[in-house]
């Protein structure tokens, strides 16, 4: 890796932050080594709070991953099984009132249930919503603290497709996940996952607090100003409350090589070895497929990324020589259009 390279990175980071807004922080790791780390922007922008390492933020989808493999503990833990048909699993009034019995946990963990979404991101299928605060014109956000709270909004919609016939990405089949371990486990879904999951991991500083709490070094989101010159906007309107089994912990960047890691490594959870996690599932374009909880290109690189409004998330771990990448930003590409860009970048220059 070139310092030419990593020059050009920062370059356009420092960029971003000056004319964008850029807020978040950026790390390279391999194996022990810190190949980078650079932190832009406020997490906090009213107190004039800087990102620093320590900083934790939001992931959105990031944190599906921790889902997965809480699900693949308890099942490790005899609690569920894999091929277990969910509704054998899930009462009636915790499921959707169209969901097929042939749907497993397995097509859930896969994106392969076929289950309508509640928030569908594909342009060709019926209930394709572009803008995701859509949502909470049917359900006030502030009432999500469990996230049985989404099920009107799927649960009497037909499937788009029978179950194992075609890869569907599903943020619906991961709320179910997130109630189907709270189901089995007995636990509150954010306490089940922070405690058998991030705890082994040794993620002491991620977990999932509510944005109605005060807590030291979470990053808040944010949104554009409404117009220019204007204040900026927090996200505390466009987002869950609380996480759930589709998204929403609260993580710092050293805390994602951790998961990464584990992941790779095995023998941190019970059911959860680095085959069940790291096999591909289904085919979904021609470079990567869906694990459980992740996506893995044909080279063996995975990781999950994640957007909501006022959030990015980006995670990569390559195991050939252990280097994982890492961005967290507490604004999405909408705010801070060369987002996608910067993050291209990263990972080429990390990875390629």
């Amino acid at each position: 890796m070139t310092d030419h390279r990593w020059e050009a990175l920062l370059d356009e980071a420092a960029r971003l932050e000056a004319e964008q807004g850029f807020s978040g922080i950026l790390r390279v790791t391999r194996g022990e080594e810190v190949l980078l780390e650079s932190c832009h922007g406020m997490a906090d922008r009213a107190n004039g709070i800087p990102v620093h390492p320590g900083t934790r933020f939001a992931t959105a989808s990031l944190s599906k991953m921790f889902t997965a493999v809480g699900v693949l503990d308890a099942a490790g833990r005899g609690e569920v099984g894999v091929h277990d048909a969910v509704v054998d699993v899930l009462p009636p009034e915790k499921r959707p009132s169209t969901l097929s019995p042939a749907v497993t946990v397995h097509h859930l963990l896969a994106h392969t249930s076929g289950i309508a979404d509640y928030f569908e991101e594909d342009e060709d299928l019926p209930g394709y919503r572009e803008d995701y605060g859509d949502i909470w014109d049917r359900v006030p956000n502030y009432r999500v603290r469990d996230y049985a709270a989404l099920l009107p909004l799927f649960a009497d919609l037909p499937p788009v497709c029978p179950p194992g016939t075609a890869y569907h990405y599903s943020n619906a089949g991961y709320v179910l996940l997130g109630i189907l371990l709270a189901q089995v486990s007995g636990l509150p879904f954010t306490e089940a996952i922070t405690t058998r999951v991030l705890g082994p991991a040794g993620m002491t500083a991620s977990g999932y607090p509510a944005f109605d709490e005060v807590h030291p070094d979470v990053a808040t989101g944010y949104l554009a100003p409404l117009v220019p010159g204007g204040p900026w906007r927090t996200n505390i309107y466009s987002v869950h409350p609380v996480g759930g089994g589709d998204g929403g912990a609260v993580v710092t960047a050293e805390d994602v090589e951790r998961f990464l890691r584990a992941v790779q490594r095995g023998g941190v959870w019970r059911g959860a070895a680095p085959q069940d996690v790291l096999t591909r599932r289904a085919a979904e374009g021609e470079r990567w497929a869906p694990g459980y909880g992740v996506e893995i290109r044909e080279d063996g690189v995975f990781g999950k990324d994640g957007g909501d409004p006022g959030v990015l998330a980006l995670s990569r771990l390559r195991p050939e020589d252990d280097t994982t990448v890492v961005l967290l930003a507490n604004v999405d590409e909408d705010t801070v259009p060369g987002l996608p860009d910067l993050a291209g970048l990263l990972v080429g220059s990390a990875l390629d």
